[in-house]
């Protein structure tokens, strides 16, 4: 028994990337099965099943992708690096996924409002949807113990909750059709995955917006930022306070500072400048800062913010 328990944990115990990489490994083989299994039943609602686990398959990749390319260093040109990639590939993925919710959604509707021209072979529909329910309650099981642990591990664990409750949708259709031959079953648990996924891609659509128009991340509160830097021994005043994000997660701060003289003159600028990067780091998770020391009179600004 106890070396059976160690074989397990040993599976379970597994580094968080190689948890990801076997989860998306999973995903990606039921998402491609889910479509065949589409294509052969007639079935919308394993088709939008199989979109909805494109979703959480996407957000893997991008993220995998991303962690690759935001590693490569800054250049002349790219003076930031290339943090953004996650930006423009999340922006690609929420396009696509509200393009095909849109479609899915139009061809349920039109399937409830015409169900004669609608042919599901509800057997083949149901057998697809259990494969699919057992591999997520796999990669569910796989990622159980991590996802206490690490946050990404999280988001991925209830990615897959998600795709498990909507293989239990189709399960659900296939047994109505197999049972009553009410194929409008079908077109309804297409919307209903449809709905489930429309929210998480206009979430990340308003994101990526947020993110490219430069505006500060989400829970941040410049005036609470303002009041830390100005509760600073030495400092009088600040203005252009400018608060953005590179991707998520990469927040970026720059502002001018404006200091008594006598720190200026005195040799305590440097002291202030560690203890404002500092204050930024703790309290706000800002790991890159930049602030311009300023003397008490200097003229030579435009304060805008």
């Amino acid at each position: 028994m106890h070396d059976h328990a160690q074989g397990t944990a040993g599976i379970r115990g597994a580094s968080n990337r190689r948890l990801l990489a076997v989860s998306l490994a999973i995903t990606t083989t039921v998402m491609v099965i889910q479509i065949v299994g589409a294509a052969l039943s007639g079935s919308l609602a394993l088709l939008a099943d199989a979109v909805h686990m494109f979703t959480d398959a996407a957000a893997l990749v991008i993220a995998l992708v991303a962690s690759v390319v935001a590693a490569k260093p800054a250049t002349d040109r790219n003076t930031f690096g290339f943090q953004r990639a996650e930006v423009l590939g999340a922006l690609i993925n929420a396009i696509i996924l509200i393009a095909l919710s849109l479609w899915i959604a139009v061809e349920g509707v039109t399937r409830l409002l015409d169900p004669d021209d609608a042919e599901v072979a509800g057997g083949f529909m149901l057998i697809v949807a259990v494969v699919g329910l057992l591999a997520n309650a796999i990669a569910m099981w796989l990622l159980s113990a991590a996802q206490r642990r690490s946050i990404n591990v999280r988001g991925a664990y209830l990615e897959v909750l998600g795709d498990l409750i909507g293989s239990a949708a189709v399960i659900v259709a296939a047994i109505l059709i197999v049972t009553t031959g009410w194929v409008q079953a079908d077109a309804l648990a297409s919307l209903a995955i449809a709905a489930m996924i429309v929210p998480r891609a206009i979430g990340l659509l308003r994101e990526v917006v947020s993110v490219l128009t430069e505006s500060a991340p989400m829970g941040t509160h410049v005036q609470e930022i303002r009041e830390h830097i100005l509760a600073t021994p030495g400092v009088v005043d600040c203005h252009d306070v400018h608060v953005w994000q590179l991707t998520r997660g990469a927040p970026v701060f720059s502002a001018h500072v404006v200091v008594e003289n006598v720190a200026m003159s005195g040799g305590a600028s440097a002291s202030i400048l560690s203890r404002l990067q500092v204050c930024l780091a703790e309290h706000f998770d800002v790991e890159h800062s930049t602030f311009q020391l300023e003397p008490a009179g200097h003229v030579e600004h435009d304060a805008h913010a």
